[in-house]
């Protein structure tokens, strides 16, 4: 099933109306959909280079609605509908994360959680869900997975538009390392920010 809407999915890079469709996907992707926009941010760069930039404005945008929507999602209907999108990735208990949050350290933590999961693999979903369900700083959320979320699509649609279908293996095998290593730095910038605010308001 899931190979059969990895190959749909493929297909709508082609279609007249593929950014729409990508905004969608992206949308829907940061709270159930399995399948990750670059699937089509791939395709669609190759076929128009020129318009790299508005392929990756798309899927950030629609990515961050689709978070905005997971966090409402995790903050007011978890139970009657985040666990079944939980219980859809084999996960059936997360109340254990809200000591986690507000534990000493939680929320740089979370927000490292949070960046990973906005760079890499990890089910993104899963963490805009659980934001909201943990009642994790709305602002502090935003900013994380604006700046993940748009690194990760603008950086795939720049390399393809700029150095063409060659990239696309290197992307496939190195993002994940590659993105580790701009989370853990971005994350790192954001401690040193958030630690320089708080000592300054004291």
């Amino acid at each position: 099933m899931l190979k059969k809407l990895y190959q749909t999915t493929i297909k709508l890079a082609g279609h007249k109306s593929s950014k729409s469709i990508l905004g969608f996907i992206s949308f829907i992707e940061s709270f159930i959909f399995p399948i990750p926009p670059d699937v089509l941010i791939i395709p669609m760069t190759i076929a128009k280079k020129n318009d790299w930039f508005k392929i990756g404005l798309t899927a950030t945008i629609g990515s961050i609605l689709g978070a905005l929507l997971g966090y409402f999602i995790g903050y007011i209907f978890f139970n009657e509908i985040g666990v079944k999108i939980f219980e859809l990735y084999g996960v059936d208990n997360v109340s254990f994360l809200k000591d986690k949050v507000s534990s000493e350290g939680g929320i740089i933590a979370w927000m490292t959680l949070l960046a990973i999961a906005g760079f890499t693999p990890v089910p993104f979903k899963l963490l805009t869900i659980t934001s909201g369900f943990v009642n994790f700083n709305i602002f502090y959320f935003l900013i994380v997975a604006t700046i993940t979320r748009g690194s990760r699509f603008f950086l795939i649609s720049f390399l393809i538009g700029n150095f063409g279908p060659t990239m696309k293996k290197i992307i496939q095998k190195k993002l994940t390392s590659v993105s580790l290593i701009l989370a853990f730095s971005l994350i790192i910038i954001g401690y040193l920010v958030y630690d320089f605010l708080i000592n300054f308001s004291d």
